[in-house]
């Protein structure tokens, strides 16, 4: 139940996490080559360690290399994006799949879209359409790709994984911001556009769409964060009218609190690989900000 649970959780983060990518007004530069980063200098004592997740991937595909476990036992306490080790996030995941303001998939949907989305969740997955009614488009959306990887049953989370080895070395877990804030994140995009995104995932396109979603898969396992970024950054991206509130300032609210993390003691950050790269991402910001942050392979 508890994995459950979290899977939920990782849904939320999954759905903020294809959102949160780079646009293409940024640096395309072959330069970013790797999940796991070093970070050190401006008055570190100790390196830290920042590393690239996917918030869900199917169990087959899930990697852990040996360089990552060491990296990690050096380190004094974890930072995720949020803090999955708190007691009420299940709750507010809860709270934030719903829709504001009454707003329902079929006040979003013509007759003919809205039959074709109960085809999919309700006959073909044998989900009861009226139980995803309330439930905010884009996380919809999520789920149909993760269905056509397996189901969430056959999914694994990196950052699950990362609080177990967190708890196995009695290490503290924190948020680099609020769970309240990361749902408030998806009720910036319009409910209109995300109904646009999930009748996009059922045809397996667009940014949610079960073939963009697998050849992400397949680049993040090579770990090639250049290649990753050009395809996310594609012009064709329905959500770059987005970026500031899904991406940038995101990115730029977590150097102050990385930097007093890190100063604390050494810490492990695992966020969304699409947050590392670019000029606005978390790389070259604290590189700007003085520290010094090189690729481990």
């Amino acid at each position: 139940m508890k994995k459950q649970w979290m899977l939920l959780v990782g849904m939320v983060l999954a759905a903020v996490g294809v959102v949160a990518q780079p646009t293409a007004e940024q640096t395309t530069t072959k330069q970013y080559n790797s999940l796991l980063w070093e970070i050190s200098g401006n008055g570190l004592e100790q390196p830290s360690y920042l590393y690239g997740t996917i918030h869900l991937i199917a169990k087959e595909d899930f990697i852990m290399s040996d360089i990552v476990k060491e990296k990690f036992q050096t380190t004094k306490q974890l930072a995720l994006e949020i803090d999955m080790d708190d007691p009420m996030l299940m709750f507010k995941a809860m709270k934030g799949l719903m829709m504001k303001g009454g707003t329902t998939l079929p006040d979003l949907l013509t007759d003919e879209e809205y039959a074709k989305v109960k085809k999919h969740f309700s006959d073909s997955l044998g989900i009861p359409t009226f139980m995803l009614n309330r439930v905010k488009p884009i996380l919809i959306s999520s789920m149909a790709t993760e269905e056509g990887s397996g189901g969430m049953s056959e999914m694994e989370s990196f950052e699950m994984v990362f609080v177990e080895m967190a708890k196995e070395q009695d290490m503290k877990v924190v948020g680099l911001e609020s769970a309240e804030y990361q749902i408030s994140v998806l009720d910036s995009i319009p409910y209109e556009e995300q109904a646009k995104m999930l009748l996009a995932s059922l045809e397996g396109d667009g940014d949610m769409g079960q073939e963009s979603f697998d050849e992400m898969v397949e680049l993040y396992k090579e770990q090639d964060l250049d290649a990753l970024y050009e395809l996310i950054s594609s012009e064709d991206s329905e959500l770059g009218a987005f970026e500031d509130m899904l991406l940038k300032n995101r990115n730029q609210n977590w150097i102050p609190r990385i930097a007093k993390l890190t100063k604390k003691q050494p810490t492990f950050i695992a966020v969304g690989a699409g947050h590392l790269p670019g000029d606005f991402g978390v790389i070259n910001l604290l590189r700007q900000a003085g520290y010094t942050v090189k690729a481990i392979r």
